[in-house]
């Protein structure tokens, strides 16, 4: 599996068999790299927090998302026999490829839920073919799950996976564990459909590709003995669906935000997750669409090296972006979205025609996700506006995933490649302080926050002695950002909008296709037009262009920015930021700039959609009080 056979084959991903396929041949290059003993494979020389054996252990077990639910659905593979062996082997204490036992939090738990599926999909493949012995040996090595203090998050279903496996293949299973564990993620859940990932603020895929993705295996699975658990996770993806549906664009491609992106296509495995468990909360039609554009885009990007590996990165290879948890063989659980595969031969979705995404309002409250999903141009673009969110765990990059203004299918997001000054920093959908010494702060924990129809805010302080309020308000094909500033100290500031992709030949004059003057900045690319333009507040226009390979899409970008100084005291910036696809008609659009006006502490907006003027207010924060 390459990037050759990923453009030449991407469009034929229609079928089952066109899965069954795509699974066969992207994992066909595995077969080279299994350890001796086939408990492991070695894919890589970079490394994780966990020693160099998990890692191994760990690509061993992420393929099983895809060949279990294959194996379910009638599909074969060749690395059958290479799993028996590796599992014999891995759970054998007396083998020198043993993976080890522990009785602490452990990467091994992580990997022990798709084993555990295996056994409930694929018993045919993996289980029956042992010695009694053998399966023995398997099930005191997964039984470790039962023991060990697990973490307070999605982990939880890791167990209950296992046990679910367990109960499959006829072994004792750990029914109090389960129901201790059910419980308690039953108090991470929200409303709406959501989760929280354990006690955080964390809004991010871990909602779709974990938490409900695992409870509408276990609705599924386990319906039969726990029919009321199985009905309240149907319900919950039901009105969770709703409004993930507006984390899509119509191409298949979904809004990079937050951590593990390296997971790529495990973002549609929610949508696989509903067809699995039988969840109509959209037509069969609209569902295979999504999945199958998804799958479409996916693998028309550059997401395998030259062996034929799924690499660590988003849209290309980028070790940047990668969490300390991302070892080689991390990127497998994408694998999660083949669930579909399970489905029988006869199941109606694979004969039903794709349609399009459903028609979505142009803006959409998610307050869970602390967000203002905006659709500036229909179905073919989605921007979330977002008031900030803060990982639960120091990561790498954590300001750059959570709490930048904006998250774009379009343009993605960058994330900064070194600390000092704008070209290291990347700093777009950001606003950026510096102390006069270009070491830029941006907003990171937030302090208080509220969505509305109207807009998203968020306060914000980059220092004890630095209060800012930012408001960003959706306006037609642009959206609006306010910041009222009150500062003790002097500050140089940068703003960028979005970073969008440069020309990759020598077919275009790059310097044609920027417009730099005294208060705005925009790029013309065929990837998109991306600009902002100064509406109050002394900045100026400059084009920024980041290191190479810090946004998660593209790896050179140009970046619109506005620049400026502050001294000590109280300041309003606002400015106007445009983002969309290329043509002749959004050339038009990006001419009607909104326009803002003061009177006191109110805020007037207007402007443009579809030639119609439209007006908003925004009432200031007295800063008396800050």
């Amino acid at each position: 599996m390459n990037d050759t056979y990923s453009k030449v084959h991407m469009g034929s991903i229609r079928t089952k068999k066109d899965l069954q396929q795509l699974v066969n041949e992207s994992l066909a290059p595995l077969a080279s790299y299994f350890t001796p003993g086939k408990s492991g494979l070695d894919l890589g020389a970079t490394g994780a927090v966990y020693n160099k054996s998990i890692e191994r252990m760990e690509a061993f077990a992420r393929p099983l998302w895809g060949l279990a639910p294959l194996a379910h659905g009638g599909g074969e593979s060749d690395l059958w026999a290479y799993y028996v062996e590796g599992l014999v082997h891995g759970t054998d204490p007396n083998h020198e490829e043993y993976w080890g036992s522990f009785d602490k939090k452990d990467q091994r738990m992580v990997e022990m839920a798709a084993i555990g599926l295996a056994l409930a999909l694929a018993p045919d493949q993996i289980w029956h073919p042992l010695t009694d012995e053998q399966k023995w040996n398997v099930h005191r090595w997964l039984d470790q799950v039962n023991v060990a203090p697990q973490n307070p998050n999605n982990w939880l279903m890791f167990t209950i996976l296992v046990n679910l496996g367990f109960k499959r293949v006829g072994m004792p299973h750990n029914q109090e564990k389960m129901e201790e564990y059910l419980n308690q993620l039953d108090t991470y859940y929200l409303s709406d459909g959501w989760y929280s990932d354990g006690k955080t603020d964390q809004r991010d895929y871990y909602i779709a590709f974990a938490m409900q993705f695992y409870t509408l295996i276990y609705a599924q699975l386990n319906e039969q003995d726990d029919p009321v658990r199985a009905h309240k996770y149907r319900e919950r993806a039901k009105q969770y669906a709703q409004q993930y549906m507006y984390w899509f664009a119509e191409d298949g491609s979904s809004i990079p935000f937050g951590r593990s992106l390296t997971y790529r296509f495990a973002q549609g495995s929610f949508w696989c997750a509903l067809v699995y468990a039988g969840v109509e909360v959209y037509s069969l039609g609209v569902m295979k669409g999504m999945i199958m554009r998804h799958l479409r885009w996916w693998f028309s990007q550059h997401i395998f090296d030259k062996a034929g590996l799924l690499s660590i990165g988003y849209t290309y290879p980028n070790l940047i972006m990668a969490e300390n948890y991302n070892a080689p063989g991390s990127p497998y659980w994408a694998y999660k979205a083949f669930l579909l595969l399970a489905l029988p031969d006869d199941h109606p979705f694979w004969v039903v025609e794709e349609e399009e995404m459903p028609e979505l309002d142009a803006l959409s409250v998610q307050p869970h996700a602390r967000m203002l999903l905006h659709r500036p141009e229909g179905n073919t673009h989605a921007v979330a506006l977002t008031a900030g969110q803060l990982a639960n765990f120091d990561m790498a990059h954590n300001a750059a995933k959570y709490a930048k203004f904006a998250y774009s299918t379009l343009f993605g997001f960058s994330c900064p490649k070194g600390s000092y000054g704008l070209y290291e920093g990347a700093y777009d959908s950001m606003l950026a302080l510096a102390e006069r010494d270009e070491m830029y702060r941006v907003r990171r924990k937030v302090e208080a926050f509220e969505v509305t129809e109207d807009y998203a805010y968020t306060y914000w302080k980059p220092w004890h002695d630095v209060d800012v309020h930012t408001w960003l308000i959706p306006a037609g094909m642009w959206h609006v950002r306010v910041h009222q500033i009150q500062t003790k100290r002097p500050l140089d500031t940068a703003e960028g909008g979005f970073a969008v992709s440069r020309p990759t030949d020598f077919t275009v004059d790059e310097e044609a296709c920027v417009n730099v003057a005294g208060d705005y900045a925009i790029a013309r690319f065929k990837q998109g037009t991306s600009g902002l333009v100064n509406l109050l507040g002394e900045r100026n226009g400059q084009m920024i262009y980041p290191y190479p390979n810090t946004n998660v899409l593209y790896p050179r970008t140009a970046l619109p920015t506005l620049t400026g100084s502050l001294e000590p005291g109280e300041h309003l910036l606002i400015c106007a930021v445009f983002g969309s696809t290329t043509s002749e008609v959004n050339d038009v659009k990006c001419s009607q700039v909104p326009e803002v006006s003061r009177e006191s502490d109110t805020l007037h907006l207007e402007y443009v959609i579809d030639d119609r003027v439209y007006t908003k207010q925004l009432s200031l924060i007295d800063t008396t009080t800050y």
